[in-house]
């Protein structure tokens, strides 16, 4: 698999493939404007999100953003999104998407990478666990809006 695998930056034409990554796993239609995020990325064109290719398809995704302050935090990235096509899970793909964008980040002299994760997604857990990351000094707080 990893000799027919391509990491490369993404782009606003691989939307469509996001969206139907995000819905093989959550097996429902995704509720994600993948188009809007992407765009909004190209036209800053400093956060770093990649797509995974196989055989010239895009087989998984993996969305981050640079954060520059707050809350005592120095300038970091995030990773906001993960997503592998359920029929390639388990190949690698995702840690290759993972250690491109640590390295880029590590290039451009980030040195904190922070990511979200629920508390009972145990395999997304030890997928970050096996890549490193550990539990941060934040807490993550949500408030519901009325609508």
């Amino acid at each position: 698999m990893v000799d027919r695998l391509l990491i490369r930056k993404i782009r606003v034409e691989d939307a469509d493939a996001l969206g139907r990554i995000d819905s093989a796993i959550i097996k429902k239609p995704s509720r994600i404007d993948f188009c809007h995020i992407i765009k909004e990325m190209v036209r800053k064109d400093e956060d770093i999100s990649c797509v995974a290719e196989v055989d010239g398809d895009v087989a998984g995704y993996m969305i981050s953003y640079l954060i520059y302050s707050g809350f005592g935090l120095e300038k970091s990235a995030w990773i906001a999104s993960l997503g592998v096509d359920p029929r390639f899970m388990g190949q690698g793909i995702g840690k290759a998407l993972a250690e491109e964008i640590l390295r880029i980040y590590r290039d451009k002299g980030i040195t904190h990478i922070f990511t979200s994760v629920r508390w009972d997604s145990v395999d997304l857990l030890s997928f970050f666990k096996t890549l490193g990351f550990d539990r941060s000094s934040f807490i993550n707080l949500r408030k519901d809006l009325e609508p």
